[in-house]
């Protein structure tokens, strides 16, 4: 059970929030409104729903600044979600205990391995690899030869992180993800036989990164597949050879990012979307799930569909896509109705014809 107990006041100067009521209430766990008990702290997105207030059981709630005051103690901020996310984030915290080095770990030559260090069974480190202070490596991770781990990262279950790969500060990479697998290049004959293309570079991560469970980040043909500090990738996503991920990306569930392709800073790609190779996508640009990204974006660009279009063209086609059966009905039966008036023009000039 966590003991972690912070008062109201300091939590409320962890995300800058307004406080109403007792500063000096002890909190020690975060729950759900509907949960929560006495010593809980819990969050309300939207302030019409502050009825929802009323039949609160724990102790203290994070609400927007619109929300002036309760029958309970509040912390008023902007964000409620996101100073919802800190504070919880903050009442799990522990700190990092030094497990060392299980019996059941191998370690190559010339490899850099601190006391500060929690090492699981069935590791396999390669030679001359270098690991920060703090990091947690879990069973079955393999660390492949001249890879750098940097302070503060927690590799989960069965990571395999290849030859030359650079990992940065507070990285989390979940079970089943592979760092700098070869990337997918191939040189095609008049027969129709392929040659493997040699791919020879590396991946380096930045800072503050997740990768998500079963994810793949392809090392480069040559130089350096990049994913900038603070980007978060979600489980199930591909990014090949010689991409550059931007700063505070968010790449959601199977998405798939081909060759040599440029993300900007803040991009946002949902989930099962796929770009197109050697292509620039500029900073803030948002893409719909599904959307197939075949072209350059430019900065603050809000995309969907396949080939994606700007949003709002988009939904316009999407309406349009559902009334399609309405419409095919509607043409036959005006092409019924316009055969039947030619028939009918037809009878007619004939008649005429007749009489003169």
């Amino acid at each position: 059970m966590n003991t972690t107990q912070f008062s109201l006041a300091e939590l409320a100067k962890e995300v800058d929030g307004e406080i109403t009521g007792n500063a000096e209430l002890a909190i020690h766990a975060f729950s759900p409104l509907e949960t929560a008990k006495d010593g809980d702290i819990s969050f309300l997105v939207k302030a019409k729903d502050v009825g929802m207030l009323d039949s609160f059981t724990g102790s203290a709630v994070i609400v927007p600044m619109a929300i002036e005051t309760a029958s309970i103690p509040l912390i008023r901020v902007d964000n409620p979600y996101l100073a919802s996310a800190k504070i919880h984030t903050l009442l799990l915290q522990k700190p990092f205990v030094a497990k060392g080095v299980h019996d059941q770990v191998c370690i190559g030559k010339d490899s850099d391995v601190p006391q500060q260090i929690s090492i699981a069974p069935f590791v396999s480190i390669g030679n001359r690899v270098q690991l920060g202070e703090r990091v947690s490596i879990e069973s079955g991770v393999v660390l492949g030869d001249d890879v750098q781990i940097g302070d503060d990262c927690i590799l989960k279950n069965n990571v395999s992180i290849a030859d030359g790969c650079i990992i940065g500060n507070r990285v989390i990479i979940h079970p089943g993800a592979v760092i700098g697998s070869d990337g997918y290049g191939y040189a095609t004959d008049k027969r129709g036989f392929h040659t493997k293309r040699p791919q020879v570079g590396s991946v380096h991560i930045g800072n503050d990164v997740e990768i998500g469970a079963n994810a793949c980040v392809d090392r480069a043909t040559y130089g350096v597949t990049r994913i900038l500090s603070g980007s978060k990738i979600d489980n199930l996503v591909q990014i090949a050879h010689n991409v550059v991920i931007g700063e505070n990306n968010l790449i959601v569930s199977q998405v798939g990012i081909a060759g040599s392709v440029t993300l900007g800073r803040n991009v946002v790609l949902g989930g099962q979307a796929g770009v197109k190779d050697h292509i620039t996508i500029g900073d803030g640009v948002m893409a719909a799930a599904q959307s197939g990204i075949h072209n350059n974006q430019k900065a603050g660009e809000i995309i969907g569909g396949s080939p994606a279009i700007p949003m709002k063209h988009f939904a316009r086609a999407a309406i349009q896509f559902a009334k399609l059966p309405e419409m095919a009905r509607n043409i036959r039966q005006l092409k019924r109705e316009i055969a039947a008036l030619q028939v009918l023009v037809t009878e007619t000039n004939e008649d005429n014809g007749d009489k003169k």
